[in-house]
């Protein structure tokens, strides 16, 4: 994997809240401990439900893999594999020029609520978030964190704008504050400007508290496609 320049020369913008960063030593310390513990956890306690998706998504196709792995960018643009449930077609990724002018959200993203592509067991798993359950396994090898803002496309990096790249800065996560407050009802300078603030100010007790109103969303839905 590789890695992005995120800046050219001194950008007063990303100064400050590198200093805010810098300054919080020891909470990136006991974020990595409650990361490793709770991946961990998560991986066991979730296991059942592994196995079940697991042979859902092979009964629906059992050509297509159970994994879908995508190339996503994380601290300071180093690339790595993000993991979750294989929720659309196989060719999925092809097929995306055929509907990209149907994009509900202005920015560089691209969501589309009826998206063609998601498969029957895919529109599930993922309104319940479940398909992302196997970033588990990125947390524990430090590619992300249990809360973070989420790892953008390559390609939609490439449309950042210096004060957009500076969710770049910091550990993805699997959650964050654009997930539990409107998800995809909100815009794409929405998610950065609340990614921006929880970089900003967040601690150990912010971070459990995107966590559990995220098992909220899970159990109750709304806005997640």
């Amino acid at each position: 994997m590789e890695s992005v320049r995120l800046f050219g020369g001194k950008d007063k913008d990303k100064q400050p809240l590198l200093e805010q960063i810098n300054d919080k030593k020891v909470y990136l310390n006991v974020k990595r401990s409650i990361d490793v513990l709770g991946a961990i956890v998560g991986m066991v306690i979730f296991l059942p439900i592994f196995i079940l998706v697991a042979l859902l998504v092979i009964l629906e196709n059992p050509k297509g893999p159970i994994l879908f792995k995508q190339v996503r960018m994380g601290k300071n643009g180093k690339s790595f594999y993000m993991y979750k449930f294989r929720s659309m077609v196989v060719d999925a990724e092809k097929r995306l020029p055929d509907i990209v002018q149907h994009n509900e959200i202005a920015g560089p993203m691209f969501k589309m609520k009826d998206d063609p592509r998601i498969t029957k067991i895919g529109k599930f798993i993922r309104k319940t978030s479940i398909d992302e359950l196997p970033q588990f396994w990125n947390v524990l090898v430090g590619e992300m964190s249990l809360v973070g803002p989420r790892p953008p496309l390559p390609r939609e990096v490439e449309k950042y704008t210096a004060y957009d790249k500076q969710r770049l800065l910091v550990t993805p996560g699997c959650t964050g504050l654009w997930q539990v407050s409107g998800r995809n009802a909100l815009s794409f300078q929405e998610m950065v400007e609340l990614d921006l603030h929880y970089i900003k100010n967040r601690t150990i007790g912010t971070d459990m508290s995107i966590i559990l109103r995220t098992v909220k969303v899970m159990v109750l839905p709304s806005g997640a496609h």
